[in-house]
C-alpha cells in the first residue's frame, strides 16, 4: 500500500503544492476580528478537502469562537486502530509587515523553502496529513486505519473553546491514540522524536506606591520607588546560577534519569551564538543548556513596565510598575500549585512602602511526557529514519502545547508528536517558511507510519 501512496505523492507534487498555496493564501488570523470571515473561509477549505477525499461526517462545528473542523474515516473496520489527528488552521498576525520579503499571504518558493504565514505553523503540516490521506484514498480507495480529524481555529489565541468541546463530546473524539504535527526537528533533515513537552503557568505582578507620579527630587529618599521595589522582588526569585529561589518550586520535579541525560546528550547542539546573537549560554547549576531547556523547569520575566518611557528624561517616582512572569514546568509540577508558591513568595518579600497585587494567568497546562521506548514512539522513529535516511534523535521540548495535556487528561491515550519544522522556520515572525525537504520527506514519514502503526 505504501508504494502506491508514495508514487501518488511524487506524481502529484506540483498539484499538491498548488492546493497548499491556496490554503496558505487565506489570511486566517484568529487574533484579529477583521479576519473573522477569512478564518471561516479556511475552515470551509478543510471541509471541502475532507469531503473530496471521502471522509465521513465532515462538520464545521461552532464553538462560541472560531469553528472547529471535524471528520471521520471508519473504512478500516472495527479491528483496526483509530487515531485522533489534531492540528490548527489559524495563524499569527504578520506584523511587522515591512519586514517580509514577500507578501505573507502570497506563497513564494525561494531557495528550497516555501515562504508564507502558516507554512510551518501549522497549515503546512496539517496539509501534509490530508495529502497523505488523499494519496491512500486515490490509490487504494481506503486508509490503513480509522481516523478522527480535529482541526481548530483558535490555537494561536490559547484554544479558548477546545477543552470544553473535547470534554463535552468525549465519545465523538475518542480514539486509541493521537497524532499531532505542530512541532519541529532539532535541525533540517534531522528526524526528531519529541517525547515530552513542558507545562506552562504565569503571574502578573503589579507594585503600587504613591497615588500619582511624584517629583523625584522632592520625594526621593522618603518614598519607595515601585520600579525599584519590583526589581527587588524579581531578583529574589532566581539567582545568578539560574536556580529558582521560590520555596517549594522544585519539590515535585521529576528528576532527569541518566538514560534521559544520555538521550539529550546525543541531540545535536544548537549554536546559540549564531541563532540568538548571545555571547555565551547560561543554565541551571549542575545541568547543561540542553538539559535545562528540555528537562528542567524555568522562570522567566517576559515583560516589565512602569514610569516614563518617552524620549529624554522625566524625573519622577512612578505610581506603579508591572512585570509579567511565566514558568515552564516539568512532569510532577502542578501549575496552580506553582502559582500559589509564586504569590506567597512575592507577598513575603515585598518591601515596605508599597503594595503588591498578583494576578494569576488563566492559561496553564501540565507537562506531558511519554516513554521514549513506547511501541508507538519507536514505530515513529523507525518511520522518520526510513524517510530521512538518518538515525532519529529523541528530545523533550521547552515549549508547551496545552492541547497535548488536555487530550491525555480527557482520553488517557498516548500522543505521538510528529513534527517536521526546522529551527530556521521563523515561527510567529516575519518571513515564516517551511523547507520543501520537510514537505516531501515528512509525507513519506507519514505513509510509513500509517502502514507500520497498524501492526503495533
Amino acid at each position: 500500500m505504501s508504494e502506491n501512496a508514495l508514487a501518488y505523492l511524487k506524481e502529484h507534487r506540483v498539484a499538491l503544492l498548488e492546493k497548499l498555496n491556496e490554503f496558505l493564501s487565506i489570511p486566517s488570523v484568529s487574533t484579529d476580528s477583521v479576519h473573522k470571515e477569512d478564518v471561516d473561509k479556511a475552515a470551509d477549505f478543510l471541509v471541502t478537502y475532507l469531503q473530496d477525499i471521502n471522509f465521513e461526517n465532515v462538520e464545521k462545528q461552532q464553538t462560541g469562537g472560531h469553528p472547529l473542523v471535524y471528520a471521520e474515516y471508519n473504512g478500516a473496520g472495527p479491528d483496526a486502530p483509530t487515531v485522533l489527528f489534531y492540528g490548527h488552521y489559524d495563524v499569527q498576525p504578520v506584523d511587522p509587515i515591512d519586514k517580509w520579503q514577500s507578501d505573507p499571504f502570497q506563497p513564494e518558493i525561494r531557495d528550497g523553502r516555501l515562504y508564507a504565514r502558516g507554512s510551518s505553523d501549522d497549515k503546512g503540516q496539517v496539509f501534509m496529513h490530508l495529502a497523505v490521506f488523499e494519496a491512500y484514498m486515490k490509490t487504494e480507495g481506503k486508509l490503513p486505519l480509522n481516523v478522527k480529524v480535529c482541526i481548530e481555529g483558535e490555537e494561536e489565541i490559547g484554544s479558548e473553546n477546545l477543552y470544553d468541546v473535547l470534554h463535552k463530546k468525549k465519545g465523538k473524539f475518542q480514539a486509541d491514540f493521537a497524532v499531532i504535527s505542530d512541532s519541529g526537528m532539532v535541525a533540517k533533515n534531522q528526524p526528531t522524536i519529541l517525547y515530552g513537552l513542558k507545562g506552562f503557568t504565569g503571574i502578573e505582578i503589579t507594585v503600587t506606591g504613591p497615588d500619582h507620579d511624584l517629583h523625584s527630587g522632592m520625594y526621593g529618599g522618603a518614598v519607595r520607588n515601585p520600579i525599584m521595589a519590583l526589581s527587588h522582588i524579581l531578583s529574589s526569585m532566581k539567582n545568578v546560577d539560574e536556580v529558582v529561589t521560590v520555596k517549594g518550586f522544585y519539590d515535585d520535579v521529576e528528576p532527569l534519569t541518566e538514560e534521559e541525560r544520555k538521550l539529550i546528550a546525543e541531540v545535536p547542539s544548537e549554536d546559540f551564538a549564531q541563532s540568538t546573537g548571545i555571547p555565551e549560554t547560561v543554565s541551571e547549576k549542575g545541568y547543561t543548556p540542553k538539559e535545562h531547556t528540555m528537562g528542567r523547569p524555568t522562570f522567566e520575566v517576559n515583560g516589565i513596565y512602569g514610569g516614563y518611557q518617552g524620549e529624554g528624561t522625566k524625573t519622577i517616582i512612578p505610581t506603579s510598575a508591572t512585570a509579567k512572569v511565566t514558568c515552564r514546568l516539568v512532569p510532577g509540577q502542578d501549575p496552580e500549585n506553582i502559582q500559589e508558591l509564586l504569590e506567597k513568595h512575592v507577598e513575603k518579600v515585598v518591601p515596605k512602602g508599597v503594595t503588591v497585587k498578583v494576578k494569576k494567568e488563566k492559561l496553564s497546562a501540565k507537562a506531558y511526557k511519554v516513554e521514549p521506548n513506547h511501541p508507538l514512539i519507536k514505530t515513529a522513529a523507525e518511520s522518520y529514519t526510513k524517510a530521512f535516511g538518518k538515525e532519529t534523535v529523541y528530545i523533550r521540548m521547552g515549549g508547551s502545547i496545552p492541547v497535548v495535556e488536555w487530550i491525555e487528561a480527557i482520553y488517557n491515550i498516548p500522543i505521538v508528536l510528529l513534527g517536521f519544522g526546522t529551527p530556521e522556520d521563523r515561527l510567529h515572525s516575519p518571513n515564516e517558511s517551511f523547507p520543501l525537504d520537510s514537505f516531501d520527506k515528512g509525507m513519506e514519514t507519514l505513509v510509513y507510519y500509517w502502514d507500520k502503526v497498524t501492526k503495533v
